[in-house]
């Protein structure tokens, strides 16, 4: 468990890697995002890209054709690079990465570095970060632990800097409220991280012509956020 700093992923990594620094002859670091020192983005993107296989498939065989939009939310950005990776050769294919808006656009409110961080070295890779004038690591904020990250995975500066993925931002409320409608509709509880991309999916899907698909990557379970949620209402538990 960590107990340092907001305890969330930023802090969950430095205590790993500073455990694995101090104890590299008998221990191994690993990670299940896509952001730290090189082969773990790759590894992870590509075994997550499994949904993005799935879902290439599923389409093909459903729509008979590949979806004109995938949209999928981005803290480090596994599932995101996992479901992304199998389109990005598909120039047909939109692909929108959704980071956290949080509380809105003061630093230390958000947790969106592709969309107003600034290249820098985290967790030994090269990627957007939020950082202050001295290049040191930001405060950042999401109702999403998930998302509660001042970097993002290196492949996902990539995609922004050659314009292949397009990279958006959903704030807390909104991706609450999106939370509450899918669960009311399709009686699927999704995680808070996955809830961001929803909010965001139902703005695209109303402004696309009927006949085109749009899939979004629904990377976890809301019963984990369960207590969180009703924390952030006010309701007893």
């Amino acid at each position: 468990a960590v107990e340092s700093g907001s305890k969330t992923l930023r802090d969950a990594v430095n205590e790993a890697m500073r455990d694995w620094m101090a104890s590299v002859q008998h221990t191994h670091y690993i990670i299940g995002s896509v952001i730290g020192p090189h082969p773990f983005p790759m590894m992870v993107r590509d075994f997550q890209s499994v949904i993005g296989r799935e879902t290439r498939m599923q389409c093909l065989d459903t729509f008979e054709r590949l979806p004109d939009c995938v949209v999928a939310c981005v803290g480090g950005g596994s599932n995101a690079a996992g479901m992304f990776y199998p389109f990005v050769d598909d120039d047909a294919v939109d692909l929108i990465g959704v980071e956290a808006g949080g509380r809105g656009d003061t630093p230390g409110d958000h947790a969106s570095p592709l969309s107003f961080g600034k290249p820098g070295v985290l967790h030994g890779s090269y990627s957007y970060v939020m950082q202050d004038d001295d290049g040191q690591t930001c405060d950042v904020h999401s109702m999403s632990a998930g998302l509660d990250y001042p970097g993002v995975g290196p492949e996902h500066s990539y995609w922004k800097e050659t314009g292949r993925v397009k990279y958006l931002e959903c704030g807390d409320d909104a991706a609450m409220k999106a939370f509450d409608k899918l669960a009311r509709t399709e009686g699927i509880i999704a995680a808070l991280e996955s809830s961001h991309a929803i909010a965001k999916a139902l703005t695209l899907a109303a402004e696309m012509p009927a006949e085109q698909h749009l899939v979004v990557c629904l990377s976890g379970r809301g019963d984990k956020d369960a207590m969180e949620i009703a924390r952030l209402r006010g309701q007893s538990w």
